[in-house]
Order: C-alpha cells, then structure tokens, then sequence
C-alpha cells in the first residue's frame, strides 16, 4: 500500500469546497485521474451512496465501484474498488483565509498482472503531483462558485 498527501488553503469556506467535492459533475474537473461518475441516480456524492466511475488509466478503460462513507462539513471520505483499491479522504478545517483542505489517497493493489500494472500507473500519476493539481482544481472551482 502506498499513501499520498497534499495540502492546500482556499480562500472559500469548508462547505463551498465540499459542494465541489461531491458535485458529480465536478468530479470530472477537478479528479486527479481523468474519471467521470456514469451513473445519475444521486445528484450529489452523500454518505452512503454507492456510484460506478470510469476512465482511462495506462491506456487502459477501467471502472470502479465508489462508496462514500463521509460528505459533510469535516469533509469527504470514501472507497473505489476495481483492479486496485483506492482510500481516499478529503479533509476539510475551516481557517482565517477560508479553509484549509487535507487529502490522501491510499492505492492498495488488487491480485494479478493488470492490477499491479494499474496500481503502479496509478501511484506515478500521485507521485508526480498529481494530487496537488487536483487540489488546486478544487479550490479553485470553489472560490469561483
């Protein structure tokens, strides 16, 4: 298992970011690996719904089954499983500037070939920062909403 962090401050209160946290639509902006949320049976990421998400990642089409067990105002946590397992958890803390928002990403590699080729694209695209851009994408969208 391999965990990555990022940190960031945005000048938008906790809730406006978690607006853009759990809008499905802005999902597809601002996710650090270019997925979009296929289903529309929940308008909003909430505790407790259940979402498929798909993309491409090394080359490869891949889908996950998303869980999401925390969208308040302390943040967003939830869990994807496909050929890897992600953790994956939005910290949200209200500060003097707006608020400061935390997120890690944990990959936990699934059995087989396609799974380790899929968990080790998916740790270099964190590795190289991907996660911070992410960050960046979400404050971003919130202070402008």
């Amino acid at each position: 298992m391999r965990t990555f962090t990022a940190t960031t401050v945005a000048t938008a209160r906790p809730e406006a970011v978690l607006n853009v946290l759990t809008d499905p639509d802005a999902v597809a902006r601002w996710a650090p690996v270019a997925f979009a949320v296929d289903d529309a049976t929940h308008p909003r990421l909430s505790e407790g719904s259940r979402h498929r998400v798909s993309g491409r990642l090394a080359g490869q089409e891949v889908g996950f089954e998303v869980e999401v067990h925390q969208a308040d105002a302390a943040g967003l946590a939830l869990s994807a499983n496909g050929p890897v397992a992600l953790d994956v958890a939005y910290e949200l803390r209200a500060s003097a500037q707006g608020s400061e928002v935390s997120a890690s990403v944990a990959v936990l590699p699934q059995r087989g070939l396609r799974a380790r080729l899929v968990a080790e694209a998916t740790s270099a695209v964190l590795a190289a920062g991907a996660l911070q851009v992410a960050l960046g994408r979400i404050v971003a969208e919130a202070a402008a909403a």
